[in-house]
């Protein structure tokens, strides 16, 4: 074979490695909806936009965008969320998980507050990022297969311990479990919880002060 055959048939073989990398590509990762700059405008204009309108127990927005940071910091990707509520600190989950090719799974009891999540969600852009869930987290998270590489709880504050119990087999290492309202007005009714998690063995619980209900993390160390 001369020297321009030898040249054509590598630059071919380039040609089809290039096609067959493309279609690897496609099939790998043509479920998940791609992020997008568009994405990112719309849900930060859509959070600032709400900001001061969030009712029924939502996080604030200073909480929201820790919890946003620590999922993009961590590249967390399969995200569990336990109180959906209206929906505020699941859009700042899942713009989050949006950009490190994750979800979010989350749960709302109350229908009103999850229909309205809903829409919330839509008009934030990060819909196809979040598995809304309408049920009793009492009995859905422990059917739960998981595994999650990051929890944030933010529901009945007696329950904070099962939950915490029923899901720590489910957490590998470098995963987290975080938790809202561990200091300041709940901190009686969670410090059963956080007394548990800071003694814990395999976990290290540190604590975000934030607006000033405080956000416990609680990372895996070791199996």
């Amino acid at each position: 074979m001369d020297r321009k055959s030898k040249r054509l048939t590598y630059h071919a073989t380039m040609v089809v490695c290039i096609i067959f990398t493309c279609l690897i590509c496609l099939t790998v990762y043509g479920e998940q909806p791609a992020y997008t700059f568009k994405l990112d405008r719309q849900a930060s204009q859509f959070l600032k936009n709400a900001r001061y309108s969030w009712d029924y127990l939502n996080v604030s927005y200073e909480d929201g965008e820790i919890l946003h940071n620590l999922v993009v910091d961590g590249r967390f990707k399969n995200i569990l969320e336990i109180g959906t509520s209206t929906g505020h600190s699941t859009i700042w989950l899942a713009w989050a998980a949006a950009k490190n090719g994750g979800k979010v799974t989350t749960i709302e009891i109350n229908k009103k507050r999850y229909s309205t999540a809903i829409e919330n969600f839509k008009k934030a852009g990060v819909d196809k990022y979040i598995e809304a869930l309408y049920g009793d987290a009492h009995l859905v998270v422990r059917e739960l297969k998981g595994p999650f590489d990051f929890v944030f709880c933010d529901a009945d504050k007696e329950w904070y311990p099962q939950y915490f119990l029923d899901l720590e087999s489910k957490i590998g290492v470098g995963g987290c479990y975080a938790a809202h309202n561990v200091i300041g007005s709940y901190s009686s009714e969670v410090s059963r919880f956080l007394d548990y998690v800071k003694k814990h063995p395999k976990f290290k619980t540190t604590i975000i002060k934030g607006s000033g209900e405080g956000i416990s993390v609680s990372c895996r160390t070791v199996w």
